[in-house]
């Protein structure tokens, strides 16, 4: 089979892999219909990721159909059309059982992709597949759902929960990718009282604005004084820090008013400075976190409500054979204004149902 194998910092390729087996019995073997590109995985290819192993086959994201599962699975069936989550989940281990499936200690955790082959590929092994599959229903198309294995349960969690974000708060999104659009559809359920988009990109923040943003800022013109002016100077009650960066981190720290909190999804590959100078005072709560999934089922049953606009995230899809282009489409967004890109993409007629 093919799939895109990181070779080292700045090197990759589509390319022959060995086909998955079974090697635990609580493995399936998913055949990938739909898969997509994750900013993690452009800091794997830019060495941010150290202990990724040449030869990995990269993604974390998919959906698909189980054609063969190991003797000890119970709940999923070759046939069965899933969304393969970005955690994997042994569901026994004390970490499991307190619901922070990120930290599983029982060889899950994040693994596809990072410490075992992932979902960039025409098939992909799936441990503990009872806990890291979730099967899906036909109103929920593969668009939607691909977006449902990671950004959304991750901005959700890391960002929106980790929080707190609440009723009337003013919520501030430094970085208005995936991730950070993905945040503005999760406030958005606690009914904040405003939400600023901050980016520097002048795509994204538009559709920041069609996603839902109630204002937005450019973070290259001092977006604090926006907030300092919307707030009264008061300063913002919850800013997520959706890039990465330590200049983005250190801007949401100054944004924040006394008492509020701090979200950090974005992936680090540098250190970035905490100021206690001047936040030793200011009863400031900084949270960091890897998306533990367990929110899946819930936005799952949103989604297929209609209650959460994910494919309108989607800008870009390709053939998955063009896996090379669809990385420097996304890596490139300033220029291409890829939002999400999505591979495969196969549609399913039953998907077509009327909405009031």
């Amino acid at each position: 089979m093919k799939g895109f194998v990181f070779h080292g910092p700045g090197q990759s390729a589509w390319e022959d892999v060995a086909d998955p087996g079974i090697k635990d019995p609580t493995d399936a073997i998913v055949r990938v219909d739909t898969v997509t590109v994750c900013g993690t995985d452009l800091h794997i290819l830019k060495g941010d990721v150290p202990d990724v192993p040449p030869g990995t086959v990269l993604g974390h994201e998919a959906v698909g159909e189980i054609v063969e599962t190991g003797s000890d699975v119970r709940t999923m069936r070759p046939g069965d059309r899933v969304l393969v989550s970005c955690i994997t989940a042994c569901g026994r281990c004390r970490s499991c059982r307190e619901g922070a499936y990120g930290q599983c200690l029982g060889g899950g955790g994040w693994i596809l992709g990072h410490r075992i082959d992932g979902t960039q590929a025409e098939y992909v092994r799936v441990p503990y597949a009872d806990h890291s599959l979730h099967t899906l229903p036909s109103t929920v198309g593969d668009e939607d759902a691909v977006l449902l294995a990671d950004i959304l349960p991750t901005a959700y969690e890391v960002g929106v929960l980790k929080g707190r974000v609440g009723p009337g708060d003013t919520v501030v999104v430094v970085g208005a990718g995936p991730v950070g659009l993905a945040a503005i559809v999760t406030a958005r359920l606690y009914t904040p009282e405003r939400i600023i988009a901050v980016d520097r990109v002048g795509s994204r923040l538009e559709a920041a604005r069609r996603i839902g943003a109630d204002a937005v800022a450019d973070a290259r013109e001092a977006p604090e004084q926006l907030i300092t002016d919307l707030t009264e100077g008061r300063g913002a009650d919850v800013v997520i820090e959706a890039v990465g960066a330590p200049e983005s981190f250190e801007m949401c720290t100054r944004m924040v008013r006394p008492g509020g909190h701090v979200a950090n999804v974005g992936v680090h590959g540098k250190p970035a400075t905490l100021h206690l100078e001047d936040l030793w005072i200011k009863n400031v709560t900084i949270t960091t976190g890897l998306v533990d999934t367990s929110s899946t089922p819930t936005l799952l049953r949103l989604s297929a409500a209609g209650r959460l606009p994910t494919s309108s995230l989607v800008t870009h899809t390709f053939p998955v054979e063009h896996m090379a282009e669809a990385y420097d489409v996304f890596a490139n967004a300033a220029d291409t204004g890829a939002l999400k890109v999505v591979l495969g993409g196969q549609r399913h007629d039953a998907l077509a149902v009327p909405t009031a």
